[in-house]
């Protein structure tokens, strides 16, 4: 039970901070009209985190990690993305937005895979932590180690795009979504700097 226990205390460390994951799916949450129109986002970034949590346990980080080069083009692609989704998120106004313009199931679906892949800071966590992590463990260890981090990931992103439909009934003018937005801009910017900071 200790593996079990050991892998949602670290998934909860990793996915907690306000990302650009997360607030991606929260914001979709908020905006669609209905709840089951927002869930695409959600189930795709959890997907994307699946897929990484088992790269990173069954040796991808091994080989990142060995790898200088591929580190850095993982960070400059990732900072680039990042300032682009900080400027898209600063431009959006949840205070003019209707159900028509509310993002189609594959747009959703090409801007979670963007922003669960495309996020060095994201895949570097789970590689370096997770992967590393789960060296310790092997055989049934190891499978409830990992099986409690992906559990822990879709109940997080999952009670996000609740949490953003809840707000949407409590803030029906959109308000509080655009000062959300905004501070969530700020928060990705300084994220790519702090990267960019890392590569100088």
């Amino acid at each position: 039970m200790e593996p079990f226990i050991h892998g949602i205390i670290l998934a909860f460390g990793l996915i907690l901070p306000l990302g650009v994951q997360n607030v991606f799916v929260f914001s979709q949450g908020a905006t669609q009209q209905r709840f089951i129109r927002a869930l695409p986002a959600g189930i795709t970034a959890a997907l994307c985190d699946t897929l990484l949590i088992l790269l990173a346990v069954f040796g991808l980080s091994v080989i990142v990690l060995q790898f200088e080069w591929l580190r850095m083009a993982l960070m400059t692609v990732g900072i680039i993305f990042l300032l682009y989704m900080g400027y898209a998120i600063w431009q959006s106004n949840p205070t003019k937005t209707k159900d028509s313009e509310a993002l189609p199931v594959k747009k959703q679906i090409l801007f979670a895979l963007s922003v669960s892949l495309l996020n060095p800071h994201a895949i570097l966590d789970t590689i370096g932590v997770i992967g590393t992590s789960a060296l310790k463990y092997s055989g049934t260890e190891q499978i409830l180690f990992t099986a409690a981090c992906i559990i822990l990931s879709w109940m997080w992103l999952f009670g996000l795009t609740i949490a953003g439909a809840s707000i949407k009934k409590l803030d029906s003018s959109g308000n509080l979504m655009n000062i959300f937005n905004k501070c969530s801009a700020v928060f990705i910017w300084a994220t790519a700097i702090y990267l960019l900071s890392d590569l100088l």
